[in-house]
């Protein structure tokens, strides 16, 4: 019996895939807390895991990363695959600790007020979100490794 092996286009494509899924979901998290940072402001607030004076930088830069990454993921880019699997490790730390101490606040993924946010209310499906986000982007990954050469091309 012979094994199944994709080919190399199949696996590209597939890299392709994953980074778009993932580049749409921090795409779309990263415009309306752009275009609202003290509402997400707000939100870090409820945290209360930032100083109050990193607040507003960190309801600037972490959309702005968002925003980047989403658009280096769009390129396939490693860096940014790097990036969002950073961010991605980074909001199920805040998720985990906000579950831990049974907060009830708004994960801060999307825009405050979100429709889609109210309707799957809870950090434990942000959560879960995220970690297959995490599943997703360790694909292509993982993808993008058998699809280049040594020398990174």
């Amino acid at each position: 019996m012979t094994r199944y092996r994709p080919t190399k286009t199949q696996i590209v494509w597939v890299v392709r895939l994953c980074c778009w899924v993932v580049a749409v979901v921090f795409l779309r998290a990263s415009l309306p807390k752009l275009a609202a940072p003290y509402e997400f402001g707000a939100v870090i607030s409820m945290y209360g895991l930032v100083p109050l004076w990193l607040i507003m930088p960190t309801a600037y830069i972490l959309p702005a990363a968002e925003f980047v990454t989403a658009c280096g993921l769009f390129c396939i880019r490693r860096w940014a695959m790097i990036l969002a699997g950073l961010q991605l490790l980074l909001f199920i730390g805040v998720l985990s600790y906000g579950i831990a101490l049974g907060l009830d606040v708004d994960c801060g993924c999307f825009d405050p007020g979100d429709p889609q946010g109210e309707a799957i209310h809870g950090l434990r499906s942000a959560l879960i979100r995220d970690l297959v986000l995490l599943v997703v982007l360790a694909i292509g990954w993982w993808g993008k490794r058998l699809t280049t050469n040594n020398q990174g091309e």
